[in-house]
């Protein structure tokens, strides 16, 4: 049985005097990649904040390896977790700038330079994420999915054991949306690294996960493979939408499919 890297035991949270998120309880392995779904307002990046601890839970514990994150210093979490936004920073300094600052909690007492393994840090994760092209290049002049590779090549360089990503895919084209997915499931199965990231796209959740944790209306309402998730009647139920899935001719995971009003106008008259 796998160890249990991440564990969110009976967690509500929220905004002010709102709660967004309620009871929420699931344990994510270490090694796995875990993608985060659900409606618009279900919670999603509510609860990826929460264990980014940009927000602190109202109720309930977050264990990382054991420990409770609420009693981890700043550096010690930065350690051990890192976090790509869903829309990194346009930020006036060059690439390899904005990547180096992900060895910041590493950096010593009064100690203002990069040491050489920081450097070679840098240098292999830019080139594992083919950042190195345009490692000179400001961040406000690259494209949206070149800031996305940017963003990851630096929380690579904290050497994580936990990477959480918030819609990784968000406003870029398929192109992009496969580049950036590809890389990330290729740092889980090389590298091993435990991935829970928050997704849009069902499709492309099904296609990357190993497992799925589903959202609605601020509470958990399932978590599995994506064959026990991703059913024509759980999507359904929590979408409130008409669906087809189907299993992908290729990979054999489930695919959702819109039916239009349309299409179940001619299926009628059919």
């Amino acid at each position: 049985m796998k160890k249990t890297l991440l564990s969110v035991e009976n967690v509500s949270s929220g905004y002010g005097g709102e709660l967004i998120l309620r009871n929420v309880d699931f344990r994510v392995c270490q090694g796995e990649l875990m993608g985060i779904i659900g409606p618009n307002g279900s919670g999603k990046s509510t609860l990826l904040r929460t264990v980014s601890r940009i927000l602190r839970p109202r109720q309930g514990r977050i264990h990382l390896d054991g420990k409770d994150i609420g009693g981890m210093s700043h550096r010690e979490f930065a350690r051990k977790v890192s976090v790509v936004s869903q829309s990194p920073e346009s930020a006036e300094m060059r690439v390899r700038e904005y990547i180096l600052l992900g060895r910041l909690p590493y950096f010593g007492k009064y100690q203002f330079f990069e040491t050489d393994h920081d450097e070679a840090l840098v240098e292999r994760y830019m080139e594992l994420t083919h950042v190195s092209r345009f490692k000179n290049s400001m961040m406000s002049e690259i494209s949206g999915g070149e800031r996305q590779l940017a963003s990851i090549a630096r929380a690579l360089v904290q050497e994580p054991e936990l990477l959480l990503l918030d819609e990784p895919t968000s406003h870029l084209d398929i192109t992009h949306q496969v580049q950036i997915l590809e890389l990330i499931r290729r740092l889980n199965r090389e590298l091993g690294l435990t991935v829970l990231m928050v997704l849009h796209d069902l499709n492309l959740a099904s296609a990357y996960s190993t497992r799925l944790l589903l959202m609605n209306r601020g509470s958990v309402f399932k978590v599995g493979s994506p064959e026990e998730v991703i059913t024509y009647r759980i999507v359904e139920d929590v979408y409130e939408t008409v669906v087809l899935v189907e299993k992908n001719p290729l990979s054999g995971k489930p695919c959702v499919f819109l039916a239009t009003e349309e299409d179940m106008r001619k299926g009628k008259k059919g």
